[in-house]
C-alpha cells in the first residue's frame, strides 16, 4: 500500500500545477476504507479518464516537462485489486483530479 500511496502522491504533485495543494482523505465506507488523493491541477478529460489505469497509458504528452512511463497507476491498480479493493478517479480539465482506492477492513477471527 506504500507503493500505491507513493504513486498517487507523486502524480498529484506532478500534475498539481502551480498550486501544489494536495488533499489526502481516508474514510470508512461500510466494510472498506477509502483513501483519496486530490490535486487542483490540470485535470483529465472525460474521454481519457477510462484509460488511466492501463499499462503505459499517459493522458498528457508533456515530456520532457513531466516525466513518466505510464506504469504507476497500472501498478497501483494491480496492487489494490490483489488486496480485494477497487481503484478509480474523478477529474475535470483545469480543476484537478481525485484518485481513490478502497481496501477491505481487517476482521480479526
Amino acid at each position: 500500500m506504500e507503493q500505491v500511496l507513493t504513486n498517487l502522491l507523486t502524480n498529484a504533485i506532478k500534475y498539481s500545477g502551480e498550486t501544489k495543494k494536495i488533499a489526502i482523505k481516508a474514510i470508512r465506507v461500510g466494510a472498506y476504507i477509502k483513501v483519496a488523493v486530490k490535486d487542483l491541477g490540470i485535470g483529465i478529460s472525460k474521454e481519457k479518464l477510462p484509460y488511466v489505469f492501463e499499462l503505459f497509458y499517459r493522458t498528457h504528452d508533456f515530456s520532457p516537462l513531466i516525466s513518466g512511463l505510464g506504469l504507476g497507476l497500472f501498478i497501483s491498480s494491480e496492487i489494490v485489486k490483489r488486496h480485494g479493493g477497487e481503484i478509480g478517479a474523478e477529474s475535470e480539465p483545469g480543476k484537478g483530479s481525485t484518485f481513490w482506492f478502497t481496501l477491505p477492513l481487517y476482521k480479526p477471527k
